[in-house]
């Protein structure tokens, strides 16, 4: 998982550019899930992600809740919806909406469009290679997060695994209606736990990192909802046409399309 603590200028926020995490306190778990094999989790996880990076075409809708922590200690949460249309290995067409920017991600397979939908504009960068590629281009060169990226790559297994220390298979729960296998991992610097459909379509239902590199701990959670798997895409599904008067723009100057707005924030300073 990629993480990048920012410093927002005034509000003095800090959260993650992929995943601004948050904080959960469990305690008092049973004594037997604690001592979970990790193994379990680690099976469950594989089978996840190798299904999900088969999946040639795939779509789905998001809802995204993302904390971050104020000079005086107190969190503000924001959350932002989207959709994901995708047809491998690099064509895609995904949103995000919430309170402060509205923004969408097109690649036709060759050139890699932002839109900032919002603010009326666009900009545009070559979009060869990969999914994997084009996520790693825009993290550098922006930097812009494309949501949920670690899910679709094309082995999510190994970014997911990646800096492990601890994994736990923590039981099942239920989320948005949908039983799921609960596993939870531990990193040097985070927390996350994942929550993974029953039965023959090993989906990722829920997605939680909680950051204890950063003070009270914020959490970054992600729901996945409405999965499609093997229908194709309509044959204009990853073409962008700039609306009537849309600007086009360098992507070094989209900085303001973040889920958390800039300026005055409670507990913050302008």
């Amino acid at each position: 998982m990629k993480r990048v603590i920012r410093s927002y200028p005034g509000a003095a926020l800090t959260k993650p550019a992929l995943c601004v995490l948050a904080a959960v306190a469990i305690t008092g778990l049973p004594e037997h899930t604690a001592a979970a094999e990790e193994g379990g989790a680690q099976t469950i996880l594989k089978a996840m992600a190798d299904y999900v990076s088969r999946q040639d075409n795939l779509a789905l809708k998001y809802d995204a809740d993302v904390e971050v922590v104020t000079p005086a200690v107190e969190k503000i949460q924001f959350s932002a919806s989207g959709e994901v249309t995708m047809s491998r290995p690099n064509r895609f067409r995904i949103s995000r909406t919430g309170g402060y920017a509205d923004v969408e991600f097109v690649s036709d397979g060759s050139t890699v469009t932002v839109h900032d939908r919002g603010g009326n504009r666009f900009a545009q960068v070559p979009g060869t290679g990969s999914f994997d590629d084009v996520v790693d281009r825009l993290r550098t060169e922006a930097p812009i997060e494309v949501p949920g990226a670690d899910l679709l790559l094309s082995k999510p297994y190994e970014e997911l695994m990646a800096g492990v220390l601890e994994a736990k298979h923590i039981g099942r729960g239920v989320v948005d209606g949908v039983e799921c296998e609960h596993l939870a991992f531990r990193n040097l610097d985070t927390d996350w736990q994942i929550w993974v459909e029953v039965g023959e379509r090993p989906l990722p239902r829920k997605y939680v990192i909680t950051s204890k590199a950063v003070g009270a701990a914020p959490q970054y959670t992600l729901r996945l909802r409405d999965w499609k798997t093997g229908v194709s895409p309509a044959p204009d599904a990853f073409a962008f046409k700039p609306p009537a008067g849309a600007s086009g723009v360098t992507i070094t100057l989209l900085k303001d399309i973040d889920e958390i707005p800039a300026g005055v924030v409670p507990g913050g300073a302008k």
